[in-house]
């Protein structure tokens, strides 16, 4: 409690002004820059997760259906399993 006491004690108006300065050079610089930032934060995205390929894509999209249209399989009665074997052999 002293410590924040003795600030205030110390703190001036000039400081107060050079605080002032200080926090709106560092608005000003990054509202500049601000295309630069964003571009360099995408660019770290694109380093942790990098986009992936469309036929990556379509791969994953096939693994994706043929895992439903299995989960499908597994919940439906037999008689309606080989209509839905007939029909994912059409697609």
């Amino acid at each position: 409690m002293s410590t924040i006491i003795s600030f205030v004690q110390n703190f001036s108006l000039v400081a107060a002004g050079e605080l002032a300065l200080a926090s709106g050079a560092v608005c000003a610089l990054l509202v500049l820059f601000k295309p630069l930032l964003r571009g360099l934060g995408r660019a770290a995205m694109l380093v942790v997760k990098p986009k992936r390929s469309k036929e990556e894509l379509l791969q994953r999209r096939q693994m994706r259906d043929a895992m439903m249209l299995k989960r499908m399989l597994n919940s439906v009665e037999p008689s309606q399993a080989a209509e839905l074997r007939a029909m994912a052999a059409r697609a």
